[in-house]
């Protein structure tokens, strides 16, 4: 049967894929003996049995959740939920209220959204290296915005001299296409490298924005989830005046990451200063539509602030548990990682100087490729830097936020996949 171009677009693009492969033949003691490890894929399971338990004590739905309920964007009492929520842990510069938010089945949604908001096809949105692997999609896919990737050339890519590569990039960009930037995007704390921007780098990154006419958004999904001391910066706790427009200014947050519940599926994009862009997204909402019993749970957690504390404080230490392991475990193997790491559940790692000790052949081939063959003939699964990114070859990122005899398991398949 006829696809459409773009369709058969996406299929090229996604026919070399693994990832969908992995989570359909996951390890399992007795169902699946022989299935993947994964350490790849952004997912906490360290509180889930918390979660699920309040979950439990508190599921009462109502008629309403089986309902369109308040509209595609989220119904009114989560929305006052979670705007109270992030005041109390973003403390926004101006207290957001519920109607800067709007409710998505995911961050990946309210991404997609911002593109089509934002560019025009062939316009283009910058994006630093390494980055998220899925926003290239997010970004990319339905409605042909482009994605600048930005390279740093060792330099650091939270760092102060980060700026000047953004705007080389879009300068390059524009004068190469004749096509405009329309936004910058930060995964802030930063995926996968598990650091934050700084104040003044987040300044002076608005301040690029506002000179080159650009939005400024922050996804801070992993916001709650800095374990390892050093400040977290909501874009939201700057005041804007003097720095850039308050309506370029826009925010992510999900319960995806902070709240171990990817399959929730719930996010929510801020905009506080833009209602042009909370009513245009508003208008396609329908195709984001947070279920009824998704947002019920979730407003049943965010209402609950001695759990929610408690929630975030034990989360946090058993991240930096998990991560004081994980790093442990690396340097007794002598696997070189991106030290530094002080938030979300990765590690950004080197598998190809390791992996080229033992075979030397490897220098003329491609690396980070013939890594994740070995990696999968191991039955380990790890997102790969080429995914990401990766401006040098053989890099990888590794979730830690596992039990710790899966994860034992998962490393010691990762150092059997290099040897």
């Amino acid at each position: 049967m006829a696809l459409s171009t773009r369709a058969n677009g996406v299929l090229r693009a996604n026919s070399n894929s693994i990832i969908w492969e992995v989570l359909s033949d996951m390890y399992d003691p007795e169902t699946n003996p022989d299935g993947y490890y994964s350490v790849g894929v952004a997912e906490n399971v360290l509180m889930h049995e918390y979660l699920l338990d309040h979950l439990h004590q508190h599921v009462s739905l109502d008629s309403k959740s089986l309902t369109y309920n308040d509209g595609p964007s989220g119904s009114k009492r989560l929305k006052a939920a979670m705007a109270r929520f992030l005041n109390r842990r973003l403390h926004p510069a101006t207290p957001l209220e519920p109607h800067h938010l709007i409710l998505t089945n995911g961050v990946s949604a309210a991404v997609e959204h911002l593109s089509w908001a934002f560019a025009d096809k062939g316009e283009g949105i910058l994006l630093g290296r390494p980055y998220y692997g899925t926003f290239i999609p997010d970004l990319s896919v339905r409605f042909g915005t482009e994605v600048v990737t930005v390279p740093f050339g060792g330099a650091d890519p939270l760092g102060a001299d980060c700026v000047d590569a953004y705007r080389r990039a879009l300068t390059s960009f524009e004068q190469r296409t004749g096509k405009k930037c329309r936004a910058l995007l930060l995964c802030h704390p930063h995926n996968p490298l598990g650091r934050c921007y700084s104040r003044d780098v987040l300044v002076a990154l608005m301040r690029l924005c506002q000179e080159h006419g650009m939005h400024f958004i922050s996804d801070e999904i992993y916001a709650l989830s800095v374990w390892g001391g050093g400040e977290f910066v909501s874009a939201l706790s700057i005041d804007t005046q003097g720095i850039i427009d308050a309506d370029r200014v826009h925010v992510l947050w999900g319960m995806s990451k902070d709240f171990g519940a990817n399959g929730l599926r719930l996010g929510a994009l801020i905009s506080q200063g833009n209602k042009d862009v909370r009513a245009a997204v508003d208008s396609v909402a329908l195709y984001s539509y947070v279920s009824g019993p998704a947002d019920h749970l979730a407003a049943n957690i965010l209402e609950d602030d001695a759990y929610t504390d408690e929630y975030l404080r034990l989360n946090c230490e058993k991240l930096k548990e998990a991560y004081e392991y994980t790093v442990g475990f690396l340097a007794q193997n002598q696997i070189p990682y991106m030290a530094g790491a002080n938030a979300g559940f990765f590690l950004w790692v080197d598998l190809g100087t390791p992996y080229l000790k033992r075979h030397p052949e490897a220098i003329h081939a491609d690396l980070t490729e013939a890594v994740m063959q070995q990696l999968l003939k191991n039955k380990v699964f790890l997102a790969s830097g080429a995914s990401f990114g990766s401006e040098t070859p053989g890099w990888f990122r590794i979730i830690f936020a596992h039990r710790r005899e899966y994860l034992d398991e998962a490393l010691r398949r990762i150092v059997a996949a290099i040897q």
